[in-house]
């Protein structure tokens, strides 16, 4: 009769076993890979700023040139392809002939 109760208790043995086993190895590897991220921060940080530097400044030379483009579009209206200025109409009444009252 003893023989299976060491079957038993090794049955059971074995399954705890198991289970924290792969438990620690799930831990361990979640883990490794803490930290790998951890390390990986300060590095993947300054390429992110990197790029949202590089936008910035392609932003800010597509706005200059923006404004640049309206400034010259609004100074350049007194150029020699606008055209005849438009005269004042005053209607003058000259006559050559005296008037007969």
């Amino acid at each position: 009769m003893e023989r299976p109760l060491l079957t038993v208790l090794l049955l059971v043995g074995l399954i705890i076993g198991w289970a924290v086993g792969s438990a620690y190895a799930r831990a361990r590897r979640g883990w490794t890979d803490y930290q790998t991220a951890k390390k990986s921060v300060p590095g993947a940080r300054r390429g992110a700023w990197g790029l949202v530097r590089g936008v910035a400044v392609k932003a800010a030379v597509v706005g200059l040139l923006l404004f640049g483009a309206v400034a010259y579009a609004a100074a350049g209206s007194d150029d020699e392809t606008a055209g005849p200025a438009p005269t004042s109409s005053t209607s003058s009444t000259t006559r050559d002939e005296p008037s007969h009252r």
